[in-house]
């Protein structure tokens, strides 16, 4: 059997993305991020936004550029998605008939920025599954941008929708939220890693997450000249908080963030040993440097080297084995 039909029998497989999520919101910058992908491979994804990061006054030529791009050859992945307009603005339904119409089927996932409620992530939903529905898509990802107070109170309701597959937390709308109660400064390192308000809510929203096999995605970070503040944030989200993948907002910031989130290579070696011979005992109880490990370790393991190999790691012979294996069916 294969590695993880033993290891989550009855239980849901873990959802992995690629650990960056490149936002691009110019044509400039969205061909640019495109012919990056092409050069690096599919270990970051790309959000083509026509949201806060597009110009406004065009909306409808930047949503036909929109599908234009992503049903070009230049699309070699189909790791590109879209974030459109909240669901209260005119734009939303024009750019869900535009981008989810013309684009649905090569679309790898649509974000649903500014959500207060549950209820307006449903409404959302419904629309872009008629759009998805009349292009004959039948499960079109939902990411969800959690930056208002009502969707954080909302955010386990809506990390358990079926068609929600991450959630990204969008630091500067809640902060601004406050409207001066939570200072400038917890929008970017250090405060937004210390101040309690901001604290509470990226926990409450990766819990959320990790309680429904969701995708917890890290806020943006503004600094674009200092690649080691990146590297630093991404690490923190990573180690401290839960995090699984982050924004990024220019290109030098992409290998930073895979990198800080692309597991070791002693963790990959150690994960490779003992998964070995687990598979030798048929997946039972092993002693391994001293430790015990069963099911319950095997599968943070296994998950460890799903990651390595989704970041483009080069594995060992053996761990390259474990994760090429196919499935049964």
């Amino acid at each position: 059997m294969h590695p993880s039909e033993v290891l989550f029998q009855g239980q849901r497989q873990p959802l992995l993305l690629p650990a960056c999520d490149h936002y691009a919101g110019s044509e400039k910058l969205m061909r640019k991020s495109m012919a990056l992908q092409q050069e690096l491979g599919p270990i970051f994804d790309i959000t083509f936004d026509c949201e806060d990061g597009a110009s406004a006054g065009s909306e409808r030529a930047h949503a036909e550029l929109v599908a234009a791009l992503i049903n070009s050859d230049d699309n070699r992945y189909n790791r590109i998605g879209a974030r459109l307009h909240d669901v209260g603005s005119p734009h939303f339904a024009q750019d869900v008939e535009i981008i989810v119409g013309a684009a649905g089927k090569r679309l790898a996932y649509v974000v649903l920025p500014k959500p207060n409620s549950l209820e307006d992530v449903v409404r959302a939903q419904d629309l872009v599954n008629q759009a998805a529905a009349r292009a004959g898509r039948d499960f079109l990802p939902l990411h969800v941008l959690i930056e208002t107070h009502g969707a954080l109170h909302d955010v386990y309701a809506i990390a358990a929708l079926p068609q929600v597959e991450s959630l990204s937390f969008g630091i500067m709308d809640f902060v601004s939220a406050h409207y001066g109660a939570v200072p400038a400064a917890a929008m970017r390192t250090p405060g937004q890693f210390t101040h309690p308000l901001v604290v509470r809510a990226k926990l409450e929203m990766v819990a959320a997450c990790h309680a429904h096999d969701k995708v917890p995605s890290h806020n943006v970070t503004t600094e674009i000249k200092d690649s080691a503040v990146v590297a630093n944030d991404a690490q923190r989200a990573a180690a401290e908080f839960g995090f699984t993948r982050m924004w990024s907002i220019h290109p030098d910031q992409i290998k930073p963030i895979v990198k800080a989130f692309t597991p070791r290579l002693a963790e990959v070696n150690d994960a490779t040993s003992i998964l070995t011979a687990a598979m030798a005992k048929e997946w039972g109880p092993i002693a391994h440097g001293g430790r015990l490990h069963d099911r319950a370790s095997y599968r943070y393991y296994w998950t460890v080297l799903q990651r390595a190999k989704l970041a483009g790691l080069a594995l060992p012979d053996a761990a390259a084995a474990l994760v090429n294996q196919p499935e049964s069916i």
